[in-house]
């Protein structure tokens, strides 16, 4: 499956109630396990971005449709990126070559 790198950046309402995060990051587990994904690993950062979660998603459309749905909560605006392995990167180098 396709791997996404979500990048997360908490809204008023989501860091008025940030002691409900670890609450929130279980339900992000679910609901990528209900859209037949894997959810992978969740960081929180520093910086331009209050977290990364990483997900494997059958498709684009359903990356994106979780990515509605997390923005839709209002509590986090979302930047979703498509990543590849190291595997992949390198079979997308030799096809250059």
């Amino acid at each position: 499956m396709p791997t996404y790198v979500t990048l997360l950046e908490y809204t008023e309402q989501g860091i008025s109630t940030v002691e409900s995060s670890p609450d929130r990051v279980e339900a992000h587990r679910d609901l990528v396990a209900d859209l037949g994904g894997e959810f992978k690993d969740f960081y929180i950062t520093m910086g331009q971005y209050d977290g990364v979660a990483i997900a494997e998603f059958p498709d684009d459309e359903t990356a994106a449709e979780y990515a509605l749905i997390l923005g839709k909560g209002g509590n986090v605006r979302t930047e979703t990126l498509r990543g590849f392995s190291e595997e992949q990167f390198r079979d997308v180098v030799d096809d250059i070559s």
